[in-house]
């Protein structure tokens, strides 16, 4: 006998709606709208997924259609919100084509917190968050993720040192060299963050108060030298390889 055909099917839009979800009516307007009924084409009785970093995702069925406008049954609940594991991604802002890329890999590889640090050396002192937000939302909505990254405000490196928890190991990709950073996360389980530099690296003096930290452990990322997104793409792998969602 043939396959019963996957419901909902595979390319079925999926959209991230900021107000809790449940079953009954749902009205979109704005973007949303525009991008389900103009992109997507979205018809009457077409499916949608949604989802809305509270409860988990959701499916619903168009059941009006205008030109900026569309209702929507929402009418069963497909999964509850992901259990995200604890790590942070603390990295100096890049520059703008850069750091969009980082905040999309960042969201895609299950991160639960991007917090930008502002370094001597940084040459963005204020990144767009509200940017970075809009990136990690279209990421989570390709990805497939329920639970969208936090995106903190802009600190000091100093601030952030200052006011670090105990008990969060802060892996710090050193370019003067440190412990494999494989054998280092797998030797301090727990909460984590990981500390990226800004293009020019950290100098003499950051490095000194980062090691001063009690929870700072600094890593190696191999021989080469990394671009500073390529670094943070490689060090969250490695984390999620040895204590994340990958295992």
């Amino acid at each position: 006998m043939p396959a019963t055909p996957a419901w909902p099917p595979r390319s079925t839009p999926r959209l991230f709606v900021d107000q809790p979800l449940g079953t009954g009516p749902l009205r979109l307007d704005g973007p949303a709208a525009h991008y389900l009924v103009s992109v997507m084409r979205v018809a009457v009785g077409d499916p949608v997924r949604l989802f809305d970093n509270r409860t988990g995702e959701w499916l619903a069925l168009a059941s009006e259609v205008g030109k900026r406008a569309l209702s929507l049954d929402v009418t069963e609940q497909l999964s509850e919100r992901e259990a995200v594991p604890d790590l942070w991604l603390v990295a100096a802002p890049l520059k703008k084509g850069r750091v969009d890329w980082l905040a999309e890999k960042a969201c895609e590889l299950g991160v639960a917190r991007l917090m930008p640090v502002v370094t001597r050396r940084t040459v963005v002192d204020r990144p767009n968050t509200d940017r970075l937000r809009a990136h990690m939302i279209e990421a989570a909505e390709q990805c497939g993720r329920t639970a969208l990254p936090e995106v903190a405000e802009p600190l000091k490196l100093p601030q952030v040192l200052a006011s670090w928890p105990t008990g969060r190991a802060l892996f710090f990709a050193d370019e003067m060299g440190g412990t494999p950073a494989l054998d280092a996360m797998r030797a301090h389980p727990g909460p984590a963050a990981i500390l990226i530099g800004p293009e020019g690296g950290f100098d003499s003096d950051e490095r000194d108060a980062i090691r001063a930290l009690p929870d700072a452990v600094g890593i190696g990322l191999g021989p080469r030298i990394l671009r500073a997104d390529t670094a943070a793409a490689a060090a969250v792998s490695l984390w999620m390889a040895a204590a994340g969602d990958w295992q």
